[in-house]
């Protein structure tokens, strides 16, 4: 085999390699795009149920435990009272329709029957979402607990409170991952723009000191030379005022004497 062969079969098995990696990374982006696509489908066979009040010492394992006896659950979110979760305007006007729609759904503020929380040092949460596999057990499982009472044990710290559960139509996951993303962001932002304001007033603060010390040290120095006008002394104030000279005794009869000689003197008296 001559030179020219070689190295024609060096192009060829070159060729061959490309060509089998460029087969191999179709295949895998085929599988990303199945995966995907198989993902999606599942998400829109999802649904996602909405809790508008947790009882108190109740978690997402407690949660979950409970409601998987009805179906599937994918995810739980529960959120903590203090950092309570705002939804965007969109998301609460479409709440809002579904609930004026049902007449079923309790408010929270009117169950006189709840279990009051004795001190727990647990997390307490506010709302929270919860994600089922299938829509229609989603639906089945809200329209069947909404507005009953939980019950369970009697021992149990929440048996007498109420199920507050409402299904969620249209609504998927993302949107509110997407929304915990902007509500984080929005509060980072917030607490950013205190810090610097807070940052101004103290550096204002420490500026307004130091102009005051470096007064008083110049006042100091002034004083020790004896070169400070009457404006910086400080303290009390005396001031002196002249004196006349008491008149004595006999001035009044001095006084009438002088008086009848210059008399005598004008009018020629003896």
């Amino acid at each position: 085999m001559n030179a020219l062969d070689k190295e024609a079969a060096d192009v060829d098995e070159t060729e061959t390699l490309s060509n089998a990696k460029l087969k191999t990374k179709k295949k895998n982006k085929n599988k990303k795009k199945k995966k995907m696509k198989m993902a999606s489908n599942d998400a829109e066979k999802r649904g996602v149920c909405y809790l508008s009040r947790i009882p108190p010492r109740m978690d997402h394992v407690k949660l979950r435990h409970m409601l998987s006896q009805f179906g599937d659950i994918q995810r739980i979110f529960l959120a903590p009272q203090v950092l309570r979760i705002v939804m965007n305007l969109q998301v609460v006007h479409m709440l809002e329709n579904q609930w004026q729609k049902s007449s079923q759904f309790i408010d929270p503020t009117s169950q006189g029957h709840a279990k009051q929380s004795r001190g727990s040092r647990d997390q307490a949460y506010s709302e929270g979402w919860v994600e089922f596999g299938n829509k229609s057990v989603a639906k089945m499982v809200a329209k069947m607990l909404n507005g009953e009472q939980i019950g369970g044990k009697k021992r149990s710290s929440f048996y007498y409170d109420i199920w507050n559960i409402k299904y969620l139509s249209k609504f998927k996951w993302d949107d509110l991952t997407e929304e915990l993303a902007l509500k984080k962001a929005t509060r980072e932002q917030k607490l950013a723009l205190e810090l610097s304001a807070a940052k101004r007033e103290r550096d204002f603060y420490q500026s307004k000191v130091d102009q005051s010390r470096a007064l008083n040290a110049i006042e100091e120095r002034l004083k020790k030379k004896q070169k400070v006008p009457e404006s910086f002394q400080a303290g009390k104030v005396i001031r002196h005022f002249p004196q006349k000279k008491p008149i004595a005794a006999d001035s009044k009869q001095n006084k009438a004497d002088l008086s009848d000689d210059i008399l005598d003197a004008v009018f020629g008296g003896s």
